[in-house]
């Protein structure tokens, strides 16, 4: 990074993934100027922040103005800019070097990377990956999000020292980086979708997110969903070492000698990479049947990587899942606390009950957002919640087409709603915060209303 020092860089975009590039470059001692198409006064809080930053940057807001791209030596826009911005190409025909902040990353990332691609569940993917890593003695950054960009690796003091870096990839970040090859990249599914102004198709959505593996060669590995992904030809057909896993079994489907990978059999997952293995999976603190895919996709990659087997068994038993998605927090008297926090719609409410086997304790509730249909929720209410707590405003909306459902109670605060929720509990229930609605009805956002959750538990 010494090499940028002084330079003039232009940071483009002011979101989270646009402040972690303005700390970096001010570590760097760069020349920094910040553009955003955005008016001033859909920025004030970013710009309240910018003026808190020492030296302060310079700033064009409203507008991008092509002179600030090509005066620049460096411009660097987040991924979710449009990388065919005229503005961006006039400053590649300047010469300028022009990057994504994820291209960037990559570009000055010197470790093996491990790549989490895909539709959904990357991200837990990606932290089941880094748990195991680490409980197996490996320094690992973990990152590719909004909340943990991958830009983050170069500001951390102790990146000579990372075995790993674990990221995970969107189609969006893919689209910006010319030549991306990872040591190992994990594909667990692929929609067909597209993002307008960004993908002419879902054709060119998926050709994208599948140009990862088609760059891997004969030394790099390649972990993939058996269930979604066998007839993918590029996947078939790909170069790498492939390593497939199932939640069915390889013996009954009879391709237990066609193909190495893991998958569920006689009640455990069985793992034929570089030698056999067995893991038991009783124990399990996770839920639902997405984590427990998500879990056999982490293991065949740490099976390539060459974890042991106790580092893996260790998180098969111990990983918590993601904050705020279906956390585990912790069992108090035989009581087990989950936080679904981030689950703010009633079919997301819906997923995260039918993830338990046994009816549950049930938190929900928060802002009140007229016209919607709570009735046809009605039957899960009734089939997985054994007793519901209703809190914020709209708890009275919710209590008048739920409440008949379940046993049902109304409080006042969110703090009466966990301690009421413990009250009504037993050994061996379960007790879980899941909104089912916006959660801005007291707090800021559904990471401080998990957060605040897990701090009154604590403290009961």
């Amino acid at each position: 990074m010494e090499k940028y020092k002084g330079k003039k860089v232009l940071v483009v975009g002011l979101g989270k993934t646009g402040f972690a590039l303005i700390n970096l470059f001010n570590q760097v001692g760069c020349e920094i100027k910040v553009t955003d198409i955005k008016p001033i006064f859909d920025l004030n809080k970013q710009v309240k922040r910018l003026k808190k930053i020492n030296p302060n940057p310079t700033m064009t807001l409203g507008e991008h103005r092509e002179e600030d791209f090509t005066s620049a030596d460096v411009v660097v826009y987040c991924s979710s800019v449009d990388p065919n911005l005229p503005q961006l190409k006039a400053a590649r025909d300047q010469g300028r070097e022009v990057y994504s902040d994820f291209a960037f990353a990559y570009a000055n990332c010197k470790k093996p990377v491990v790549a989490v691609c895909g539709s959904y569940g990357r991200t837990t993917i990606a932290h089941m990956i880094a748990y195991t890593l680490r409980v197996d003695k490996k320094n690992v950054f973990v990152g590719g999000t909004s909340e943990e960009p991958f830009i983050n690796y170069l500001m951390m003091p102790n990146r000579e020292e990372m075995d790993y870096v674990v990221v995970e990839v969107s189609p969006l970040q893919l689209q910006t980086v010319p030549h991306f090859k990872p040591v190992l990249a994990v594909y667990p599914n692929l929609e067909e979708k597209t993002i307008p102004g960004r993908f002419k198709g879902p054709g060119e959505f998926l050709d994208t997110a599948l140009k990862v593996a088609r760059d891997l060669g004969p030394d790099d590995h390649l972990v993939v969903n058996f269930d979604k992904l066998a007839g993918n030809s590029i996947l078939r057909n790909c170069q790498a070492q492939t390593f497939w896993y199932s939640r069915k079994s390889f013996v009954s489907m009879g391709v237990i000698n066609e193909i190495q990978g893991t998958h569920f059999h006689d009640k455990r997952i069985h793992s034929n990479i570089h030698y056999h293995s067995e893991f038991k999976v009783t124990d399990m603190r996770i839920v639902g049947q997405n984590s427990r895919e998500n879990m056999l996709s982490a293991i065949t990659a740490c099976k390539a990587l060459k974890c042991s087997d106790e580092s893996i068994q260790y998180c098969i038993e111990n990983f918590p899942g993601i904050p705020h998605r279906l956390e585990f927090v912790v069992e108090k008297n035989g009581v087990k606390f989950y936080n679904d926090s981030k689950s703010e719609t009633m079919d997301e409410l819906k997923v995260s009950l039918e993830a338990f086997k046994e009816p549950v304790i049930l938190i929900a509730g928060g802002k009140e957002i007229e016209g919607l249909p709570y009735d046809k929720y009605f039957g899960v209410i009734n089939e997985k919640v054994r007793c519901l707590v209703l809190v914020g405003e709209v708890k009275e909306s919710m209590n008048r087409i739920l409440g008949e459902a379940t046993q049902t109670f109304l409080v006042g605060s969110f703090d009466e709603s966990v301690l009421l929720a413990y009250q009504k509990s037993r050994t061996g229930d379960t007790i879980l915060l899941c909104p089912g609605n916006d959660g801005t009805d007291v707090f800021r956002d559904f990471e401080e209303k998990g957060n605040y959750y897990k701090k009154l538990i604590f403290q009961l």
